[in-house]
């Protein structure tokens, strides 16, 4: 999926992304970093719910069911609704490389609709990083790991600062989170996009 785009196209000094040595084992589900997101967190009543597993090196796979509320077309998903399950499991792989980063861009390509109750396997994982600048590629298949590709996406994420989402966050949201006195949950709110 290179080449599409320069923005998405990595520099030629940038590097092979490097797994954290902290970062979850291979095959640990990753679990929601937010309680309230719309991709996996599961205060969401119509949220994707979406699960997410580490992988090997610097990849993650997650899974998610189409379902009646996320439709656009009847019986078919809402195209913004595949695009946020990309973008959820692309975000993900940040937890691997355990640094907060936000999305930049992302760049969908549709390949085939995707019915309602059908589950959607994603398999993402970065691919280079130049600085503040982590690039990345997904692909969702649906029906198994194994079948048939329905979607992809490029991405750019931005390593920021927890300041970020305090300057820019509705502040009733982050005090609750910055209240939570889970340290590990107070800590993850903050560690992937929203």
């Amino acid at each position: 999926m290179s080449g599409r785009n320069t923005a998405l196209t990595p520099p030629t000094d940038a590097t092979a992304p490097v797994r954290h040595p902290d970062a979850p084992a291979p095959g640990e589900l990753l679990g929601t970093h937010y309680e309230h997101c719309f991709g996996c967190g599961q205060g969401q009543p119509h949220g994707l719910h979406l699960e997410a597993r580490a992988g090997e090196g610097v990849r993650v796979t997650a899974e998610f069911t189409v379902k009646a509320a996320h439709q656009g077309a009847p019986g078919l998903a809402h195209g913004g609704v595949l695009a946020t399950a990309l973008d959820d499991t692309l975000g993900s792989l940040n937890w691997l490389l355990r640094v907060i980063a936000v999305t930049g861009r992302l760049e969908t390509d549709f390949v085939r609709p995707v019915p309602v109750d059908t589950v959607l396997y994603l398999e993402a994982e970065v691919t280079a990083v130049a600085g503040r600048k982590i690039y990345s590629t997904a692909v969702g298949r649906i029906g198994g790991p194994q079948g048939p590709i329905a979607l992809r996406a490029d991405a750019l994420f931005i390593e920021v600062k927890v300041d970020h989402f305090i300057d820019n966050g509705r502040p009733e949201e982050i005090r609750a989170a910055m209240a939570d006195p889970d340290q590990v949950r107070r800590a993850r709110a903050f560690e992937v996009n929203p």
